[in-house]
């Protein structure tokens, strides 16, 4: 990703933010490159939607669409003020967006506390506006739920995540977290971004995880119970 005195440790306000555009400057694939599936829907009739960040977003996506249940993922541009945003104009800070990955689940084989004990286990959820060498707003930590079981989840799974994460030696959780409605727009990423680690396997994908378990979340919830399934690898006809 991008680095340099372009990053900005503090959030922009909403009147200093770049203008933006009405329409978005580039195309967009219509399918998932791994999976097969749409990017923006259709989905099969009861698909949730939840949007993660946790820093760049390449590493982050290919996490989620190897998740069984996970119907599409992509990255874009969430949480911010400019309309249309290009991936240079949020690496300046001045868009207010987080690199954000949209998740499509089924929630009948995966759970929205599974997906974010991956979440938090993905990356360190402390360290404000930064992932590591990636410093930036468009780097925090944030959570953009959809449903009141995503919000319940984000509040069982942050709870319990912290008390660990106090009992290794980390400081308080700063990921900002609210509706999607409130966040606003996600507005997807250029195509060369989606699945971009699929595109190019040898590409940029730092783990910044703390290495600390989320106590909660294990295995694929069923109706009889939880199991473990193999990480879904084929397309899927939509």
């Amino acid at each position: 990703m991008l680095f340099g005195s372009r990053q900005k440790s503090t959030m922009i306000a909403p009147e200093e933010a770049l203008p933006g555009r009405d329409h978005r400057p580039y195309e967009v694939p219509e399918r998932h490159a791994v999976l097969g599936t749409p990017l923006a829907g259709p989905w099969p009739e009861g698909t949730q939607v939840i949007y993660l960040a946790l820093g760049c977003f390449w590493g982050a996506e290919k996490s989620y669409w190897q998740v069984p249940g996970v119907v599409t993922t992509a990255v874009g541009y969430q949480g911010g003020h400019t309309p249309n945003p290009t991936y240079e104009e949020t690496c300046t800070g001045r868009t207010g967006h987080a690199e954000t990955v949209l998740v499509a689940y089924d929630p009948a084989r995966v759970t929205a506390t599974e997906l974010l004990r991956l979440f938090w286990e993905s990356h360190d959820p402390t360290q404000g506006y930064r992932q590591g060498n990636d410093l930036g707003t468009q780097y925090r930590s944030a959570v953009y739920w959809t449903t009141e079981e995503q919000r319940e989840a984000y509040e069982t799974t942050r709870t319990a995540y912290a008390a660990q994460l106090r009992g290794h030696g980390y400081g308080d959780i700063t990921t900002e977290a609210r509706p999607a409605t409130e966040a606003g727009t996600f507005y997807y990423a250029e195509d060369y971004h989606q699945q971009y680690l699929h595109k190019v396997p040898w590409g940029y994908c730092p783990d910044h995880g703390t290495g600390v378990s989320c106590p909660i979340g294990l295995g694929v919830q069923t109706g009889t119970g939880v199991k473990a399934e193999p990480p879904k690898t084929e397309a899927t006809e939509f």
